[in-house]
């Protein structure tokens, strides 16, 4: 499934960039920024991952996806006047709260982590006009995601309790599921801007976190899998296209 959606993927990124040539049809060069929030309507907040009971010491471990960012390039190829495709390449930042409860040696320790992923979109894009400068636009699509590595912290307690989180990245590549809607306000000479709203949910689990406690000889592990979904403000800015004048290479001698 995953092998014929890359491959979906890179045709249709050539089909996309080949339509920039086009006359007529205009294509785009930008960069966004947008804050990315936890979203507990299309995916899981919080999680918690507690012993079983039969456990000689009860202890719980609890992850809370916070407030992170995003930033890239993005490339809008034309297809007509209504409809592009949009792609690029954007770096991902999610931050997380990290909590560990021992409720019979009254331990709780808190701590972050922070897990990074790249992607590169391929959304279809359609037009709204609402006036000649402003236009209203919705894309729907799905992103090739990039997990470059795993990520650790570690916390210290009273005494020779420790705790150690680690997120495990079980597979580099991955799928997750787009959508957009927003606005934007085009002026020629100058670019255009844009503001919306993004969502985004990953096929696969972004990481699989692991919880090891340590207490002088005892070691208990706890495992969960965090999705990471998110919503976003979108924030873009695309250059304008420049006409140059003239011929762009001159002739040879042989030609």
């Amino acid at each position: 499934m995953k092998i014929t959606l890359m491959i979906s993927f890179l045709i249709i990124t050539f089909v996309s960039l080949s339509q920039l040539g086009r006359k007529n049809i205009q294509s785009f060069f930008g960069i966004q920024i947008k804050p990315i929030f936890p979203a507990k309507y299309i995916g899981q907040k919080n999680y918690t991952f507690s012993t079983n009971n039969s456990d000689s010491i009860q202890y719980s471990s609890s992850i809370n996806q916070k407030t992170g960012y995003s930033f890239g390039g993005t490339v809008r190829a034309g297809i007509s006047k209504l409809i592009a495709i949009e792609t690029g390449i954007n770096f991902y930042q999610r931050n997380f709260n990290l909590n560990v409860d021992v409720p019979d040696s009254n331990i709780f320790v808190q701590n972050d982590i922070s897990f990074i992923n790249y992607d590169i979109p391929i959304n279809a894009l359609f037009y709204i006009p609402l006036s000649e400068k402003i236009y209203m636009n919705a894309s729907l699509g799905a992103s090739l995601t990039m997990k470059p590595t795993r990520v650790g912290v570690t916390t210290k307690s009273t005494g020779s309790n420790e705790f150690y989180h680690t997120g495990i990245v079980n597979n580099k590549f991955g799928i997750a599921l787009n959508g957009n809607m927003g606005f934007e306000y085009r002026i020629k000479k100058i670019g255009i801007f844009y503001l919306g709203g993004s969502a985004q949910v990953p096929i696969d689990p972004i990481f699989n976190l692991q919880t090891l406690y340590k207490h002088e000889g005892y070691k208990s592990y706890l495992y969960g899998d965090v999705n990471g979904s998110y919503f976003a403000i979108d924030i873009k800015y695309f250059f304008p296209i420049i006409n140059n004048k003239g011929k762009q290479f001159l002739e040879g001698p042989i030609e």
